[in-house]
């Protein structure tokens, strides 16, 4: 099978500045990634270059067999489903769940698209989906942090992306919230109708629910490690990544990370 995505020697560039310094990177169907690293690794950089937001200084990477600079990257950008909190501030608080879920299809934020009753009902399976059928009419300024993570799955999955990227979803979230919302997303990683790969960046290993099945690690720029979810989340890498003695308990379920003697 095609890789969903493949990155050879990625580098980002501005000035003195490295901020990639050779990413290797592929995705295959039916894996579901974590990427990690501290503030300041790449990861925003890294999500960015995906999108087509942030040129290459150099290699190549290619989404779904097409490669960037040689392909359309404005329509190919409709089949990478994004989730960030970076999207709240342009969505209007006075826009209904429905119509920012309809907006995905679009690649719009403040929908100004002409809607149809096609639109209507997608957006309204998607609203079940994610469980929020009851609130399809509520505006998003009257939402929880949870709902609107929720929402803007929903308004991901409008286009049928191929890769959905999860950037920092549990930010803000309370404990009772997060937990919630991540065992969601192991449901729906697990639905045999999702056809998507996912991709989750955090800080936090706590966050890595059993769907997810490899590991990216970043700092400053570089691969720590990647591959099988097994084999990358070790004491010694994390350790790495984080610049600091870390050390990782937990197995396939759910993991936690301290500081020796503490």
């Amino acid at each position: 099978m095609k890789p969903v995505l493949e990155l050879t020697g990625l580098r980002i560039e501005r000035g003195r500045t490295k901020i990639l310094r050779g990413v290797d990177w592929h995705i295959t169907p039916g894996e579901h990634w974590v990427i990690l690293g501290a503030n300041g690794s790449g990861k925003t950089s890294l999500l960015k270059a995906l999108t087509g937001f942030l040129s290459p200084t150099a290699g190549e990477f290619t989404l779904l067999g097409q490669r960037y600079g040689a392909s359309d990257w404005r329509a190919l950008r409709l089949k990478i489903g994004v989730v960030t909190s970076a999207f709240t501030a342009s969505i209007p608080p006075a826009e209904v769940a429905l119509d920012t879920i309809i907006s995905g299809k679009f690649a719009q934020l403040d929908l100004w698209h002409r809607v149809t009753h096609t639109d209507r009902t997608a957006a309204l399976r998607q609203l079940r989906l994610v469980g929020l059928a009851r609130l399809a009419d509520r505006e998003w300024s009257c939402l929880s942090q949870g709902e609107r993570q929720r929402v803007l799955i929903a308004r991901a999955l409008m286009a049928r992306p191929r890769l959905l990227i999860l950037d920092e979803p549990c930010a803000g979230l309370d404990p009772v919230a997060r937990e919630n919302f991540l065992r969601f997303i192991d449901r729906l990683a697990r639905r045999r109708t999702h056809a998507a790969a996912l991709v989750l960046v955090t800080h936090h290993v706590e966050e890595i629910m059993p769907v997810f099945t490899h590991a990216l690690l970043l700092r400053a720029g570089r691969v720590v490690a990647t591959g099988p979810r097994a084999a990358v989340l070790t004491s010694a890498n994390l350790s790495a990544t984080f610049g600091a003695r870390l050390r990782l308990a937990g197995s396939g379920c759910r993991y936690r990370l301290s500081s020796p003697g503490n």
